[in-house]
């Protein structure tokens, strides 16, 4: 169940099996890395081990369980063998143990009743009644008003196995047989207790067979949330790999083809594009073993130093903010994630000769004067590639994606669409926000 926290370190949880996740990093990220990992593994592992836990224990305590409910057969068993005819006799034996060996056959189909085969037991299940039914017919002939017990263990059954509105239609039944049949028979005396222990045991049943099922559908429930967490950590990866390594390469191949241009032209500026390639590949690097690691940071500043880099290596002219003291703490890495992207897409797609970053407390806004098309979503990396529009490529790209991810967690929301400059515009803006409040931090 999500759950918010009030203060600086708002932010919402998820329960995982036992784990409590954070769905959004905080500044102990190694901390939330290391839960979600333990939380998800838990999860895979979690409803496999359970469920064979539990086959164990129902293989223990099943037969004791049956064992225990037959006991009360032991009446008509006495009564059927006091018969005096012989044929009636073995009959009512008979019937007892007809009675018995289904009662304790529901005990084993019930614990498959609520597992994938649950359609393979409730089959069973009628015949398991059927049996029972016939073992009390023959109990009756012999044992007379005495044999009505077994009607107990159909009831039992029935409500175990059946769970439908059949397994109350076949509990009334046996009431209405258990009260007029005595009262009808010559020589059958009624037994108002047989009765009452009916009706009990038909409540006591039904409420535990209640809660099994609530059980089962919470078990259910978990191995839903496990495969949701699984999924969400598969997501958070494929962001994480193309915010660390999609901008970096996308700036070496820039720099890779201006020193391609320059080395013969002027080579000692060749040169320098290198050692930067070079230094953007230790940095990438650094990244990744920063994400595996979750020590990886991003600041506003840094991140407008780099974009006009690469802006520069491309000779695309960058109109950037000089400071960032006016944007609130909390926001600075959400819209640090924000000229990455768009740094990243204008390099990617938008062949611009121009590019203007707006920021202010609450928003920041990345225009270019390109060919004013979305990010493909598929993109192989290539610079100054972008999709038509109205194409298929128009669906927002992975990086976008990721970063509206980011945006949501923190309240905030992300804008795209044609730019007054002729080319793209990305947005983030703040959301509203109150006297004191702080965002929530945006993870990687």
């Amino acid at each position: 169940m999500t759950s918010l926290f009030s203060g600086a370190r708002t932010r919402p949880t998820t329960t995982v099996g036992r784990v409590s996740v954070p769905l959004v990093p905080g500044p102990d990220d190694a901390d939330d890395r290391h839960v979600m990992g333990r939380a998800v593994a838990e999860a895979i592992a979690g409803p496999n081990a359970t469920e064979d836990r539990q086959r164990r224990v129902w293989r223990l305590i099943g037969p004791l369980f049956g064992a225990v409910w037959v006991v009360f057969l032991s009446e008509p068993a006495r009564e059927s063998w006091a018969n005096p005819d012989p044929l009636l006799r073995w009959c009512g034996i008979v019937g007892v143990a007809l009675s018995a060996a289904g009662f304790v056959m529901s005990v084993f189909l019930l614990r498959r009743t609520f597992a994938e085969e649950g359609r393979i037991a409730r089959r069973w299940g009628f015949v398991s009644v059927a049996i029972q039914v016939v073992g009390v017919v023959l109990a009756c002939l012999a044992a007379q008003e005495h044999g009505l017990v077994g009607t107990v263990f159909i009831s039992v059954s029935a409500i175990y196995l059946l769970r439908t509105p059949r397994a109350l239609l076949v509990t009334v039944g046996l009431v209405v047989v258990m009260l007029v049949l005595p009262r009808v028979v010559p020589g059958w005396e009624p037994e108002d207790g047989n009765v009452a222990a009916l009706v009990l045991a038909t409540l006591a049943t039904y409420g535990f067979a209640q809660l099994v099922e609530r059980n089962h559908q919470l078990q259910l429930a978990q191995e839903e949330v496990a495969a949701l967490a699984v999924s969400r950590e598969r997501e958070r990866i494929a962001r994480d790999m193309h915010d660390v390594l999609g901008h970096s390469l996308t700036v070496i191949s820039v720099k890779s083809e201006l020193a391609g241009r320059l080395v013969a032209a002027d080579p000692g500026r060749a040169a320098a594009e290198v050692a930067d390639i070079q230094s953007l590949a230790r940095s990438a690097l650094a990244d990744v073993r920063g994400m595996v690691a979750a020590t990886r940071h991003v600041t506003l500043a840094g991140e407008l130093a780099a974009a006009r880099r690469a802006l520069d290596a491309a000779s695309i002219d960058a109109q950037l903010p000089g400071a960032v003291d006016a944007v609130p703490e909390d926001l600075r890495e959400l819209f640090a994630w924000a000229v990455r992207e768009g740094t990243t897409n204008v390099l990617r797609h938008a062949a611009a000769g121009r590019v203007v970053v707006t920021l202010a407390p609450d928003r920041i806004v990345v225009e270019d004067d390109g060919r004013g098309a979305q990010p493909c979503p598929d993109d192989d990396g290539a610079p100054g590639r972008a999709s038509a529009p109205g194409s298929p490529g128009d669906a927002p790209g992975h990086g976008l994606a990721g970063l509206r991810e980011r945006a949501e967690a923190a309240g905030a929301t992300v804008e795209t669409g044609p730019s007054p400059l002729g080319g793209f515009r990305l947005a983030v803006r703040a959301g509203r926000r109150s006297g004191g409040a702080t965002g929530a931090r945006i993870g990687r």
